[in-house]
This record gives C-alpha cells, structure tokens and sequence, in this order.
C-alpha cells in the first residue's frame, strides 16, 4: 500500500483531490495528510519520512509556492506529482526535470496514468539530481533552460541540452549523442523526448531521428541525408522532409 501527502493551499481542490484518492484507489493508495502550506507539508514531511511514498504539491500557493519546499528539503525521497490549474512555464521546467505532473481539475484518467506509471517504473528515483536541475531551470524561459534530467536504465543522467547532438530511437528506448562524442541509453521511447525537448531547437528528421539544429552543416535534398558538423550523415525521411527544411528556415 502506497501512502500520500497531500500539499495544496485550497480547501475544494485538497477535499476534492482526496476524495479522488478515497472513492477510486483506496486499494492502493492512502492519504497519511493533507495540508494548506508549504511550511505545514515540511512538518509533515519530517513527520512521516520514510513511510511517506507520494507527495502531492500544488505549484501556486501563497507565501511561498511549491518549488519553495526544496528549499527547506533538498533530500526529499518520496515521489513528488506537482498539481496545477495552469499550464504555464513551469510545466516545461517540471518536465526537463523529469519529475511528474497533474493538471487541476484532477480527474481519475490522469490520476490513475501517474500512479500506474509510478508502479510501473524500473529507473532510480533520483530526486537530488531531479530538484537540483529544477531549481537551475525554474524561473526561466524555456529557450533558457541549461539541463535536463534524462531517465536510464539504472537512474538518471543530467545533461546540458546545448551539447545534444541528436537522440536516436532503439526500439523502446532512445539514444543520446553528444557533442564529445558519448552515448547515453534512456529507458523512454523517441517520442517521449521528443515532447520534452525544445522543438525550437530539436527536429524529427526521420522516425528514428530526433536532430539539434544547431549541429547541421548542410543538406542534400536529392539525397535527402544532412550532414553534422560532428562528420556524421543522417537520413531526412521524405514524410520529414517539408517540416525539416521549414525547422531550418524558421531558425535561420
């Protein structure tokens, strides 16, 4: 049985969300608390410690807002699920920090999908690196952002996004290139980091290939492969092509 601390400013959406919990996953899931403020969810927090699993923390708060907690706790160890009712910059630092999310109202699909996920996860849950790449990256734009948190097979890897050269798919991972020439097997698919990374920087050149533009040297329409400044060639699809060429002129 999981356990869950609730951390959310409003009395419908604190009741609401726990009653969500109550009526459909009380099988799984109890809720140890539920709490009104940032300073209120530390106490609990240090309460429960290791019996806690799940924490629950609503973004927009007054006095101090969700991302304040770390700064009172920076080894947090249960799974923390950020809530909100906008999707906002802060979804995409969330995001790039590999930490999960819910938007308000909560509804049981979304729910369910994120404690199935929870369950279902094999990679270590590294919040250390997790919160230290959110705190780096909230309060920016997020052409601004330096890192990301990458999930592997035995944990997570933080990598700055200006040195990715490319992802590659692998079946039902991904593969990392960077710019010295690394690479680094995450245990998600293309298309998930697909939607993480910037699309102002990234392009899907290919079903297989996920591209920086920043690393193209040129590119041969007859033959329909582009040319890295790392030396490597990489194949455009024909279905890609017209999305490419227009990522290339955009940017430029």
């Amino acid at each position: 049985m999981l356990t869950a601390l609730i951390i959310e400013d409003e009395k419908n959406s604190r009741e609401f969300l726990e009653k969500l919990i109550v009526r459909n996953f009380s099988d799984k899931l109890v809720v140890l608390d539920a709490v009104n403020s940032v300073a209120k969810g530390v106490e609990a927090i240090k309460k429960y410690k290791s019996a806690l699993n799940i924490v629950f923390l609503d973004i927009h708060m007054p006095q101090e807002n969700g991302f304040e907690l770390f700064k009172h706790i920076r080894d947090i160890t249960p799974d923390v699920i950020f809530t909100t009712a906008y999707k906002d910059y802060a979804i995409n630092a969330i995001k790039f920090s590999a930490f999960d999310y819910l938007l308000k109202p909560i509804n049981f699909i979304d729910l369910n999908s994120t404690l199935k996920r929870l369950e279902n996860r094999t990679e270590t849950n590294n919040n250390k690196l997790k919160i230290n790449t959110l705190m780096n990256n909230i309060g920016t734009d997020s052409l601004a952002y330096n890192k990301i948190a990458f999930p592997t097979l035995d944990g997570f890897v933080l990598e700055k996004i200006g040195d990715i050269v490319y992802c590659k798919a692998q079946n039902n991972y991904a593969l990392i290139k960077t710019n010295d020439n690394r690479e680094i097997l995450l245990s998600k698919t293309l298309k998930h980091i697909e939607e993480i990374l910037p699309k102002q920087i990234f392009c899907r050149t290919h079903k297989s290939f996920l591209v920086n533009l920043n690393y193209i040297a040129s590119y041969s329409r007859a033959d329909h492969v582009l040319m890295l400044n790392t030396n490597e060639q990489l194949p455009v699809s024909v279905r890609k092509n017209e999305q490419f060429i227009n990522a290339i002129l955009q940017k430029e």
